[in-house]
């Protein structure tokens, strides 16, 4: 695919095959609560970039709904110290009990690779945050980060899960559910 910084484009989607080899794989999973209301408010959050911006990230997308093809660029840091990770939507799931997307990192990402962010309800009503990515160093300061940078993005993953809980229950207060 055009643009993308590795070849394994859309892999997250069969995450037992995962990770193509020479790519380091995380998979976090963090609770966000039970019942319908958590799975439809936490998806919308999802894939609308609310929880991107409730763990604080600068998100500058292409359109205001994940989709495939979408273009985004998320920033973590403030002004010129912004470090920035261009990335396309490869694909999206809307599914009675699942709903997210995954995107690819493209030229001027600080890694290679893809990451999804999936809500799913399982059959006993909790809804949970499933984040799985697969990456390498696409940049000599990630290289130099070594298992620093392994240990940042497992902590971002589940600072993600816990935004995301926020996020969903400020969306259930406002909707009045």
């Amino acid at each position: 695919m055009d643009g993308f910084t590795y070849r394994e484009v859309g892999a997250t989607q069969d995450p037992g095959s995962l990770p193509p080899p020479g790519y380091r794989l995380l998979r976090c999973r963090v609770r966000l609560g039970t019942g319908p209301e958590v799975l439809a408010a936490a998806g919308q959050a999802v894939l609308g970039w609310r929880m991107h911006r409730g763990a604080g990230l600068a998100v500058d997308a292409g359109a205001p709904e994940a989709a495939r093809g979408v273009r985004v660029v998320i920033g973590l840091g403030v002004g010129r110290w912004r470090l920035r990770a261009p990335c396309e939507v490869v694909w999206t799931v809307r599914e009675e009990h699942r709903t997210g997307f995954a995107y690819g990192t493209l030229a001027g990402h600080p890694e290679r690779g893809e990451e999804s962010f999936v809500v799913e309800r399982d059959p006993d009503g909790s809804v949970w945050l499933s984040v799985i990515a697969f990456s390498r160093a696409g940049s000599w300061y990630v290289r130099a980060a070594g298992p620093l940078g392994r240990l940042s993005q497992g902590a971002m993953a589940r600072w993600y899960g816990h935004s995301l809980r926020r996020v969903t229950q400020q969306i259930i207060i406002r909707n009045g559910s």
